[in-house]
């Protein structure tokens, strides 16, 4: 059964520009052309991947991200001819996985549509290796089978994301990991985003499990360097 890629685009020639190139790699398309009718499609078709729009009549694309986070966690990738910082780094708040700002190569598209099934497939899989692995580093505790954080006992809401990145750097006995590596150890080897897709991520990681997020006690920042997991907070 071919794999469902979700197109969400007001604009007819960008879509069937999409459907064309994401048909010949074998995939399904799935096509909305404002933000209700790709939300509804989203929740109820199962895509492997949203590509989604800003500028969309009836839903904006950072309200269906939004909506689409609350209920699923398919990798979405933000398409937009809005290149200002703002706006990226708003999406990936909201949490959307990667942006493509138009107008863009369809085939740096596809890679990125790969990389993003690939890395919810290693996920998918890891879930399935019944292993009861439990990390405790102070009061945080990450349940690495069922894909949870937790402060106090208390369950934080995080997205994969999110999850793939805390795990990564507790399981890495304090190392510290540059942006470009952790790009390529969380995001995929071929992950054409930018470093800042990281220090947004960091933000929201510390945000939801830091008691006091601007003196962070457990993701910290090797100054120059990168970010590291203090494993020894008790």
């Amino acid at each position: 059964m071919a794999r469902k890629i979700l197109v969400v685009d007001d604009e007819k020639n960008i879509v069937d520009l999409l459907a064309h190139n994401l048909k010949k790699e074998g995939y399904e398309v799935l096509v909305a052309y404002d933000g209700e009718e790709g939300l509804n499609l989203a929740l109820t078709e199962n895509p492997e991947v949203v590509l989604l729009d800003i500028m969309m009549p009836k839903m904006d694309g950072f309200e269906v991200c939004k909506s689409i986070r609350e209920k699923s966690q398919v990798p979405i990738i933000m398409l937009t001819a809005r290149a200002e910082e703002l706006d990226k780094v708003l999406g990936l708040e909201l949490g959307a996985d990667d942006y493509v700002t138009k107008p863009f190569g369809a085939r740096e598209l596809m890679a990125r549509v790969k990389s993003n099934i690939r890395r919810m497939e290693s996920i998918n899989y890891a879930n399935m290796q019944n292993q009861d692995n439990i990390l405790v580093y102070g009061n945080i505790s990450i349940d690495t089978d069922r894909y949870e954080v937790r402060r106090k006992d208390k369950l934080i809401d995080l997205t994969r994301r999110e999850f793939d990145l805390i795990k990564f750097l507790a399981t890495q006995s304090a190392m510290v990991f540059s942006r470009e590596s952790l790009l390529e150890k969380v995001w995929g080897y071929d992950y054409y985003g930018d470093v800042r897709a990281v220090d947004v991520t960091i933000r929201r990681l510390r945000t939801k499990i830091e008691e006091v997020p601007d003196t962070p006690k457990y993701i910290m920042t090797k100054r120059g360097v990168g970010y590291y997991f203090n494993v020894n907070n008790e």
